[in-house]
């Protein structure tokens, strides 16, 4: 086998994560497939929040303003008591001094829409649920349930929390002793949450959807059962269905919750109700939130990411962070034999591991705003009273991982709060710079 040439990367999971993945490729000319269980891609999940973190790279890719043109912007979110009565806003205008960019908040599925746009169509195979994934010698093979085999030699899991690669990875680990204890545990469920997407509102009856700037409204209820029922903690997502976001329609939860008193501030008095009866059944999703950050993220040829090996609350992007990162240190192998394979896998989870703790505990943090209990009330208490130097404080920790992508041109860094350095990126920009130096070297000599 050749060791100069890139390795075929077959990519199981057609999500955000998964298109990012292709789309990198794409542009470094690394050969790839994307295999999508589903057949069509349905408008379902709640909106998504994407900040510094992402938008240099929708620059480097050149769909920046395709982006701007599908988000909104963010300043603030407006906190509100069950009686309405409002708490202290939280502030992220400073964000935008801190980094040059602000926050947008995009529907989720117009963002696949764009992310999808990255990727020929020849590349993604819709309909192509994977059943198995084997490996011999150098070569590994994926099977369809349309008996379709496909060769690589790197298999990504991006196939979500319920991943049926980490499931054959893992089990293969536990059948030679050598999976962690803690990767052999179930998801420890949070919580189930209702998210969908209405239809298009008149904005005569709802003016806030015609404001330019995002509406992000909270508010939080008074001994309010924020989650369903026990039984739909136990209504999990069974492992082969490889998705976390589900076409459960939770109709129990909705009854539940009709009543919630609702802020969309224009003086009308509102329910959750009345935004239910607006919006089609099959454009609601019941999720079940767990949250875990596996120890195990690859073995031989196999790797994962996204939710595949950190499963965390929605939080704007980390497995496309991952996918960027995955990305730069395919390119900047200089062989695809075994040995590199399985170190750019190492630097892989050695950049994302620490950034995926990060995101888990603040996502805790959160969800100690959200409790019922004293916890609870003490976070909110914090986060509506903390004092401004503080608060900004926080939010320049947040913006500190803003990566890019090392073999496209870089985008100039912008903001007060400098990046901490991305050693994919990094590597990867060598690579890229001295390739380039030999191609003008090439051109001078002809």
């Amino acid at each position: 086998m050749s060791t100069t040439s890139k390795p075929r990367v077959l990519i199981v999971g057609g999500g955000l994560g998964g298109l990012m993945l292709g789309g990198l490729l794409e542009r470094s000319g690394v050969p790839y497939a994307i295999f999508e269980r589903v057949a069509k891609a349905k408008p379902v999940g709640a909106g998504m929040l994407i900040g510094p973190g992402i938008l240099p790279t929708f620059q480097q890719l050149g769909i920046y303003d395709d982006f701007l043109a599908i988000g909104k912007k963010i300043y603030c979110t407006q906190n509100y008591k069950e009686s309405l009565e409002k708490y202290r806003p939280t502030d992220t205008k400073p964000i935008e001094d801190f980094t040059g960019y602000l926050h947008y908040v995009v529907a989720r599925s117009a963002l696949y829409d764009l992310l999808l746009k990255l990727v020929p169509a020849d590349k993604i195979h819709f309909g192509k649920r994977v059943l198995n994934i084997t490996e011999k010698d150098d070569i590994v093979s994926v099977l369809t349930s349309d008996n379709g085999v496909y060769e690589g030699e790197i298999v990504v899991g991006a196939d979500g929390a319920y991943s049926a690669v980490r499931q054959r990875l893992y089990e293969k680990l536990k059948s030679e002793g050598a999976l962690p204890s803690e990767d052999n545990e179930e998801l420890p469920f949070s919580c189930t949450c209702l998210v969908g997407q209405t239809r298009p509102l008149d904005p005569k009856e709802f003016p806030i959807v015609d404001v330019p700037d995002s509406q992000f409204f909270t508010v939080y209820g008074h001994n309010k059962p924020f989650t369903a029922s026990k039984e739909a903690a136990q209504q999990r997502f069974r492992n082969n269905e490889n998705s976390s976001w589900g076409d459960i329609p939770g109709p129990s939860m909705r009854d539940e919750t009709r009543d919630f008193v609702l802020e969309l501030n224009d003086g009308k008095k509102r329910t959750m109700g009345d935004l239910y009866d607006l919006t089609p059944k099959e454009n609601t999703s019941k999720v079940m939130f767990e949250e875990k950050v596996f120890k195990t993220w690859y073995h031989r040829r196999f790797v994962l990411i996204g939710d595949a090996c950190h499963k965390l609350h929605p939080s704007g992007g980390q497995a496309m962070h991952d996918a960027m990162a995955l990305s730069n240190l395919i390119y900047a192998m200089p062989t695809r034999t075994s040995q590199d394979i399985t170190r750019i896998f190492e630097e892989y989870k050695s950049e994302r591991y620490p950034a995926a703790i990060a995101c888990y505990k603040s996502s805790k943090m959160l969800g100690k705003i959200i409790d019922s209990g004293f916890a609870g009330a003490f976070s909110l208490f914090l986060m509506t009273k903390m004092p401004q130097w503080m608060w900004r404080l926080v939010l320049a920790n947040t913006v500190k991982f803003r990566p890019q992508i090392g073999f496209l041109e870089r985008v100039a860094i912008k903001g007060t709060v400098k990046p901490v350095p991305s050693p994919s990126e990094n590597k990867a920009r060598a690579v890229f710079k001295n390739q380039q130096q030999r191609a003008h070297q090439i051109t001078v000599a002809v």
